[in-house]
């Protein structure tokens, strides 16, 4: 296959195109990333070395360079991870949400149908979307592919309106279409502006860490790499057409996860003089934050046998252990200029 994954710079893409490095299948590997603050090609060490990788420095919110890529590299199958991700950046200005998760989807969409024309036959083009979309869950139950959508922030709303217009293409135009849905992913190379990496850069410099309201929204909480691995399960074995939910069923509250995160810092760098636990701060809640997400992966598990394999103790003290070793890169890449 010739693949294009967009977003490959950023923290999910670049850990699929490290694992992706490793797989016979793809003859071509091409890269479409825009780099804007989130997206680095730090987190590629390495990778340009690699024979059949090409990177392509391409905004999705133009679309005659998107048609040009999909043109020129002759491509077979997308992975589409490309997107403004942060709520609080949404919330703060949605407009760079509505033009790169709904408007760029919409000309990679007609990028791949002008290419592959009638030709669709062992095409692939796979959609990268979040939980979020399903809305807040109450104390009980799980997201299924069957829900019903009801997004409650910029973000949230953009990718569910980029969700439909995936799902739109298949139905009106036959283009061969998955969809996945996964919670929220932590690891290596995520940017600093998460709860994790906001935590542990906090607490390596002895600040607050900001925790919004009482701390008691859940979330399901998944490993990159065994995200990575789904992705390329789904792109290869899924059903076209079908919807795939991605989850560890690993849930924690915020605030039960910033107290993991005191205690592994405390332990791996007692030279901070420990009890980090007390530099935790209940902050004003953020407008619309969702109360649970929760994830039933149980339809990907039965169709590939694919569960996550990573346990969350493995996980985040894994994790906890990268951002120590590697603030070389934190500092790399927290030197960019951010938009306001």
């Amino acid at each position: 296959m010739n693949l294009l994954v967009t977003g490959g710079a950023g923290f999910i893409g670049s850990n699929l195109v490290r694992f992706l490095m490793g797989a016979t299948e793809v003859k071509r590997l091409v890269n479409l990333d825009c780099l804007t603050y989130a997206g680095h090609l730090e987190n590629l060490a390495g990778v340009a070395e690699h024979s059949g990788y090409v990177f392509e420095k391409v905004d999705l919110r133009d679309q005659a360079a998107v048609l040009e890529v999909m043109r020129k590299h002759q491509i077979t199958h997308v992975m589409h991870l490309a997107a403004e991700s942060h709520v609080d950046r949404s919330i703060r200005g949605p407009a760079d949400f509505i033009h790169t998760n709904i408007v760029g989807t919409f000309h990679l969409l007609d990028a791949c149908r002008a290419v592959w024309g009638t030709e669709m036959q062992g095409k692939r083009f796979l959609h990268v979307s979040t939980d979020e979309v399903y809305g807040s869950l109450p104390a009980e139950g799980v997201f299924t592919e069957t829900n019903s959508y009801a997004p409650r922030s910029p973000y949230a709303a953009s990718k569910a309106a980029s969700d439909m217009m995936v799902r739109a293409y298949h139905h009106t135009y036959g283009l061969p279409v998955l969809v996945t849905n996964s919670s929220n992913n932590y690891g290596p190379f995520q940017y600093p502006e998460k709860l994790i990496p906001v935590a542990i850069q906090s607490l390596l410099q002895r600040r607050p860490i900001p925790i919004y309201g009482d701390g008691q929204n859940v979330r399901d909480w998944l490993h990159v790499a065994d995200h990575v691995q789904a992705l390329w399960r789904v792109l290869n074995e899924g059903r076209v057409g079908e919807t795939y939910n991605i989850g560890a069923r690993q849930e924690m509250t915020n605030l039960s996860m910033v107290e993991v995160l005191c205690d592994l810092v405390d332990g791996l760098r007692p030279d901070l003089g420990g009890s980090s636990r007390r530099l935790i701060a209940c902050v004003p809640d953020r407008p619309g934050h969702d109360r649970r997400y929760a994830i039933d992966p149980s339809k990907i598990q039965a169709e590939f046998g694919w569960r996550a394999e990573y346990t969350f103790e493995k996980g985040i003290r894994d994790t906890v252990a990268w951002y120590l070793d590697h603030q070389d890169w934190v500092m790399a890449v927290t030197e960019k200029k951010q938009p306001q």
